[in-house]
């Protein structure tokens, strides 16, 4: 007698395959083409390069996604996931991006370098979990949220408020003024209000998508008052190859290394929670070498998000809720929505199309995601001790405290030697080590049961 097919191996008809696949990739794109946008615009590159990492993140969001779940020589867990970059990134990123001798090039050195840390130290991963209990995940979870929400701000402000310009030798900041401008709060707010109607009113699929459908739109509310301009899109060819190293050779700098690593680690600690959940949704056990494919897939991810010009990459949450939500448990699924990614990658235009959406429209939608990343590190949170065990709220009052350090006096830390600077400007990373360091100096080293990681990673399923 043949053996059964387990549900998460099945193959599904292709137009039920198609269907599902493309509600994945919907669910997951207005957060897999955020980072790009992020970066492109801090870095101040031409909109035609910020559209080309749009579109290398799409191409490599498609490979990462089809090595997870298809699983190739040892790497991939093969369950039902689909991976994007981490936001975790993001405050590191912002802070080489500003430091004229790390730019681009650095930045993609790091990341390649953290994407092989990964593939090494992915069979050890496990063993330090006891360091990153619900604590102190949901504390780092909840500064990435905040120290997000100043993009999103400045995104409904309509840019940055200040430039930085000099003049007669000295640097001044010049105000920008076209920020706060009522036109662009008004779209802004008006892009908040549809999402939240989205989601009060909507239904299963559709309140699944509301950010989607808010920067749709506002898009188009943009347009019709002649603030969206599709010039570049209409320049854009239709297909286009993503060459590695489109930006020149990536450059090594060993601070920017070291605190891309660090980012790895707690990024391979949510997976790791992630892949637990998705083995209890799916009632597929998964071992210690399934564990460690999985993780390896998020060094192999990075890697080839290195090489294809763009940033770390991690399974993404939200998809995992999906898979809780719809109850469709098999992977090729998710292949079929990594195949999808894969070809919007290759559509410069679909890119080009993005990058003409009006910061002022993110805007209204950044505040709803950088906000709810910020609320799950408070939901984790709410599991956490502290009522019997006061010590956690010393651990989280004085990480939060030192992640706040960057974001509100950015010039903190400027006695200090120049090569600290991308470790000591980002409040992340400030935050995960003196959650780390206090955690083990309050409670010791305790072994998180799988019950816990679990709990922890279903918590985070809205992130």
């Amino acid at each position: 007698m043949s053996q059964a097919v387990h549900p998460v191996d099945e193959v599904l008809p292709t137009p039920k395959l198609a269907a599902l696949g493309l509600q994945h990739v919907l669910v997951m794109y207005a957060g897999a083409v955020a980072v790009p946008l992020i970066i492109g615009r801090a870095l101040k590159l031409p909109p035609e390069q910020v559209a080309f990492l749009i579109s290398a993140d799409l191409f490599a969001c498609g490979l990462a996604t089809l090595a997870q779940c298809l699983g190739i020589l040892g790497v991939g867990i093969r369950l039902p996931v689909m991976m994007g970059v981490t936001f975790a990134s993001v405050g590191p990123m912002l802070s080489m991006a500003n430091d004229p001798s790390i730019g681009i090039l650095g930045i993609y050195g790091s990341v390649i370098a953290a994407g092989i840390f990964g593939i090494i130290v992915a069979p050890f991963i496990s063993r330090l979990l006891p360091l990153f209990p619900p604590v102190v995940t949901g504390t780092i979870i909840m500064v990435i949220g905040i120290s997000l929400m100043r993009v999103g701000i400045n995104w409904a402000g309509g840019g940055i408020p200040f430039f930085t310009q000099t003049i007669d030798g000295k640097v001044v900041q010049i105000a920008n003024p076209n920020y706060g401008q009522l036109q662009g709060l008004g779209i802004a707010l008006f892009v908040l209000l549809v999402i939240l109607a989205f989601i009060r009113f909507g239904k299963g699929f559709v309140a699944n998508v509301a950010v989607l459908l808010g920067i749709v739109a506002g898009a188009v509310l943009a347009s019709a008052l002649g603030l969206m301009h599709f010039e570049k899109v209409a320049a854009a060819p239709w297909f286009d190859v993503i060459l590695p190293f489109h930006f020149g050779m990536p450059t090594f700098h060993l601070v920017p290394i070291i605190t891309m690593c660090i980012v790895m680690i707690v990024v391979m600690i949510e997976s790791l929670g992630m892949f637990l959940a998705l083995s209890d949704m799916t009632g597929k056990p998964v071992d210690e070498k399934a564990l460690a494919r999985g993780l390896r897939a998020d060094g192999v991810g990075t890697l080839l998000g290195g090489i294809f010009n763009t940033f770390p990459y991690t399974s993404f949450s939200q998809n995992v809720g999906l898979v809780g939500v719809t109850g469709v448990r098999s992977r090729w699924v998710t292949v079929t929505g990594g195949v999808i990614m894969l070809a919007l990658g290759l559509l410069p235009k679909m890119a080009a199309l993005v990058e003409a959406v009006p910061q002022v429209v993110l805007g209204g939608a950044g505040l709803v995601m950088f906000g709810m990343v910020a609320a799950t590190g408070a939901r984790i949170l709410t599991g956490v001790d502290f009522k019997t065990n006061r010590n956690n709220l010393f651990i989280v009052a004085i990480a939060v405290g030192f992640g706040m350090i960057p974001l509100v006096s950015p010039n903190f830390f400027k006695a200090l030697p120049h090569e600290l600077h991308p470790l000591l400007e980002s409040g992340i990373l400030l935050c995960a080590i003196v959650a780390v360091v206090l955690n083990v100096f309050f409670n010791g080293v305790k072994k998180s049961s799988t019950e816990e990681i679990v709990a922890a990673a279903k918590q985070a399923e809205a992130h």
